[in-house]
């Protein structure tokens, strides 16, 4: 029997891959199936802050009469927001009082002004960690880097201050020194990061110039990606660093853990594959372990990167082409 065991956040997880944050893990059933099916930990999906909000004054725009009672609207506005928290510690609530592995928080955010208190009232319900879904976009031009990047730290230092439970920050790929940021975040004080965050991907539909929106699920290509930067960045940080996007199968799994992941995040693929297909991909990827004479995690993680040539080719970011062909 293979240990497939590892640390992450802190917390003991009986084997590396996680389900992410999704619609799957925003319903109760489909949660309890995920760890049925051998799930390491579950994030719930996460509560959007710009969701909520859009949400309320969408419905408030509808109904004239607040328009002349401003303190009417705000306290709809109050009750709505505590419906939207109140409906996901529920949830919580629920799945903790049945689940066997960690449950961990998800909370999407661009601000400190309210979530930070929300996010204690999380652990007070049992979640085992929050995950900070942290969402800045450049799209007002006189942002600078660094104001995008002070908001991330803000946003952690100001959770950290309301709860004990580990805080992870799942972040995107968009920044202009990954390592940069990585390096802040972890001297912040972060317990893990989460490499990388998929954003959301318009495209055009030229036929009738409308929005399409179903470019959602991750392709198995853009694992190399989050690869790369947990090859260069494990070996610098003290903080878990765990790997999401493309994760599709147990190679991808076992790849990222060569380059030093603590764990894997799916969720694209059991869209693709039903959530039973976990029960293959942690079965090949004992195999794989037991082919190998690999008998734990351990043996293997952050091993890719033993020499100058490995970390080399990590470093590349342009492909050099060999005079004898492509």
């Amino acid at each position: 029997m293979m240990n497939t065991t590892t640390q992450y956040l802190g917390l003991t997880l009986k084997n590396p891959i996680i389900v992410g944050s999704s619609r799957i893990t925003g319903d109760y059933e489909k949660i309890m199936e995920c760890i049925e099916c051998g799930a390491g930990a579950v994030v719930l999906k996460s509560l959007f802050e710009e969701q909520i909000i859009s949400d309320i004054e969408e419905k408030l725009a509808d109904n004239h009469m607040y328009f002349w009672y401003p303190e009417a609207m705000e306290t709809v506005k109050s009750i709505s927001k505590d419906h939207g928290k109140n409906e996901y510690i529920r949830l919580l609530t629920k799945v903790k009082a049945n689940s066997p592995v960690p449950v961990i928080a998800s909370i999407n955010c661009m601000t400190t002004h309210e979530w930070p208190v929300f996010a204690s009232e999380l652990e007070k319900a049992g979640a085992d960690a929050i995950e900070l879904n942290i969402s800045v976009f450049p799209f007002d031009e006189t942002i600078t880097s660094l104001d995008i990047e002070d908001t991330y730290i803000n946003v952690i230092n100001e959770v950290k201050k309301h709860v004990t439970i580990p805080v992870c920050a799942k972040i995107g790929s968009f920044f202009t020194n990954v390592n940069g940021i990585v390096s802040r975040l972890d001297a912040a004080g972060v317990d893990g990061i989460v490499l990388f965050n998929r954003f959301f991907m318009p495209d055009i539909n030229i036929n009738d110039g409308t929005i399409i929106y179903n470019n959602y699920l991750s392709d198995p290509s853009e694992m190399t990606q989050s690869l790369r930067w947990i090859g260069l960045l494990s070996p610098k940080v003290k903080c878990d660093l765990i790997a999401s996007t493309g994760i599709h199968d147990f190679d991808a799994v076992v790849k990222q853990i060569m380059a030093g992941a603590a764990a894997v995040q799916i969720s694209s693929v059991l869209y693709k594959k039903g959530i039973p297909y976990l029960k293959t991909m942690l079965s090949e990827m004992e195999e794989w372990m037991k082919k190998n004479h690999k008998p734990s995690l351990d043996t293997f993680r952050g091993k890719i990167l033993a020499g100058k040539a490995q970390n080399a080719a990590f470093e590349r970011v342009q492909f050099m082409k060999r005079t004898t062909g492509i």
